[in-house]
């Protein structure tokens, strides 16, 4: 069974649809039983990160992850559930994300692309990832895919952990895999057929 943590945060609907249809068992739960018994683990996200560590706080969650990932159970972060996963955000100063694991959280600077035309934030729309090394969640892919972005801050990882890179004014980690943790900033639940690949390998993981 597959666990998507439900915390009132967006986009869970379309990541337990994309998992259906890969014909996966899955649930929406926040509850902490539940949770670490779970086969697999999805943090999915959207919003601000101030509000999202309020509401993991308000039900417990953020060492209920914790044990989840120190028990070897497959995780995956989703978009603001990427940068959940690290320190700190500028989005929200003052505000300790869950710490797992190390890298900087940041705005896309204002400034303008390859093509001279200024940078709309937030970022919203297809980017082809550069991988970086070889990661799990990437098996079977094209050489250059193109995934579904919305975010207007973006992560600056420790390069070890780095699996994936894009650019959008200025390089961004895209993903990021440290032992059975893995995360992206895109959405692969929109990312079309290579979405669904991401997704698919990450449900195949130790199995």
């Amino acid at each position: 069974m597959i666990a998507i943590i439900d915390y009132d945060a967006g986009n869970i609907r379309s990541v337990e649809k994309a998992l259906l249809s890969l014909g996966e068992e899955v649930i929406l739960t926040r509850d902490p039983k539940t949770l670490l018994e779970a086969e697999r683990v999805i943090l999915p996200g959207v919003g601000a990160f101030g509000d999202a560590m309020g509401r993991l706080e308000e039900y417990g969650l953020v060492e209920i992850i914790r044990r989840i990932v120190d028990k070897g159970t497959p995780f995956l972060g989703i978009c603001l559930g990427l940068q959940l996963l690290f320190e700190s955000s500028e989005e929200s100063p003052g505000v300790a994300g869950i710490g797992i694991l190390k890298g900087k959280i940041l705005r896309i600077p204002e400034g303008t692309g390859e093509d001279n035309m200024p940078l709309k934030i937030p970022h919203i729309g297809w980017n082809s990832l550069d991988f970086t090394k070889k990661g799990r969640l990437f098996e079977n892919m094209p050489r250059e895919p193109y995934v579904y972005f919305v975010h207007s801050y973006y992560l600056k990882a420790e390069e070890d952990i780095v699996t994936a890179r894009t650019s959008y004014g200025v390089s961004i980690d895209a993903s990021v895999e440290k032992r059975n943790v893995f995360a992206c900033q895109f959405h692969p639940e929109k990312s079309s057929e290579t979405g669904l690949q991401i997704l698919k390998n990450f449900v195949g993981i130790g199995r």
